[in-house]
């Protein structure tokens, strides 16, 4: 079985697989072939992956394999038919990506699609390990841009108050970001739209804000369900009220395969304080903030700085990329069976869970988008974006 990694993208500094992952690689029968330079950005040498057992190639030599792993999608050209094609698709906003798997008959796996609710496919969920990262980093960005310190410090020239931070959201990046905040010394606050989040924004050092009419506003696929208009005002209006004092405010709002909901509008950070900090991790799929430019860091006119940085895992390429390769090597690996990589009907992670089981999403399969020039009959929301 011959598995391919290709160089990513210039704007991208990770690497799909680590030289650490190739052991288990081989063990599981693979010969892994890694283009040139492939890890070079993430501090993976090409000296790394040829001691590790891997085969340095050219681009085409990678993409020739029948199996490849990457971070992005690299395009169809130089891919053969049948190949079975993982990475980050984000099909929803890609559906093109899609279309074109089908027409040149390539097996797509998307592995933003994993249906996180399995236990079996929380050591393969690459959401959940790079936002995790991206949460931390979020914090880190706010307080390298931040005019002052972040722990209260108590010195002879007098008493430095500890930074507030506001963490606007709490799935996996919120609750890295208000534990790291937490451990720089910074007094958090933090919110969700669902309410059974307080008790986890409390168990890392968070101070939850409850917005009245809050419940648990969360759908079947465990993401964060869209809000009505009013509901959203009313949120935001809560959560910028007291973001209006803050040092840092960090927004996580991310809702699956749509734009990312604005959650901090111009008329709130032309009132939050001079000096204040906002991350907008969610710069590459539009923003949170209304005032945010992806990919720059920039400062309004009342002195609020807004960070726009996009892709925050990049910026510590050499852990992502670590956790990304564990989290597909661990994908790949289970795959195996008696020396062939087999796609079974009956796995969940692939397809989905059955209708009945407790983890069925209808309209929703796995990870697999499309094989055999068509798309899998389970991802009928899918479909319907593609029409």
């Amino acid at each position: 079985m011959r598995l391919g990694v290709p160089k990513e993208p210039e704007n991208e500094t990770r690497v799909a697989i680590v030289p650490s992952s190739l052991k288990k690689l081989l063990k599981a029968g693979f010969e892994v072939y890694i283009e040139k330079n492939a890890g070079v950005s993430a501090n993976y040498h090409d000296s790394d992956y040829e001691a590790a057992g891997a085969k340095l190639v050219s681009r085409k030599d990678a993409l020739g394999c029948e199996n490849i792993i990457c971070i992005n999608f690299p395009g169809t050209e130089g891919i053969e038919k049948k190949t079975n094609l993982v990475c980050v698709a984000d099909p929803f906003r890609n559906p093109e990506y899609v279309k074109q798997c089908m027409d040149s008959n390539i097996t797509l796996m998307s592995m933003d699609m994993i249906p996180r609710r399995l236990s079996r496919a929380q050591s393969m969920d690459v959401n959940s390990s790079q936002d995790n990262l991206a949460g931390y980093k979020a914090v880190l960005l706010g307080a390298a841009n931040v005019p002052k310190g972040i722990p209260m410090m108590t010195t002879s020239a007098g008493t430095v108050r500890p930074a507030k931070v506001v963490v606007m959201g709490s799935g996996v990046a919120g609750l890295q970001a208000i534990a790291t905040a937490k451990r720089l010394g910074a007094v958090v606050y933090a919110s969700d739209v669902r309410k059974s989040a307080a008790e986890q924004i409390e168990s890392v050092g968070g101070r939850f804000i409850e917005v009245d009419g809050m419940d648990d506003f969360e759908d079947e696929s465990g993401y964060a369900k869209p809000l009505t208009p009013e509901f959203i005002q009313k949120v935001n209006d809560t959560v910028c009220g007291v973001a209006k004092d803050a040092d840092i405010v960090i927004t996580t709002a991310r809702i699956f395969g749509r734009p990312a909901p604005i959650t901090v509008p111009s008329s709130a950070v032309s009132e939050f304080k001079s000096g204040a900090v906002i991350v907008d991790m969610n710069a590459d799929v539009g923003g949170n903030c209304e005032d945010t430019m992806k990919g720059e860091i920039i400062t309004t006119k009342n002195g609020v700085i807004i960070v726009g940085t996009s892709n925050l895992p990049g910026t510590i390429a050499n852990t992502a990329s670590m956790l990304y390769s564990n989290n597909l090597t661990t994908f790949i690996t289970s795959l195996v069976k008696e020396g062939e990589l087999t796609l079974s009907d009956d796995d969940d992670v692939l397809f989905g869970a059955p209708e009945g089981s407790d983890f069925y999403v209808n309209g929703m399969g796995g990870v697999l988008i499309c094989m055999d020039g068509k798309m899998h009959e389970k991802q009928t929301r899918l479909a319907g974006v593609l029409q």
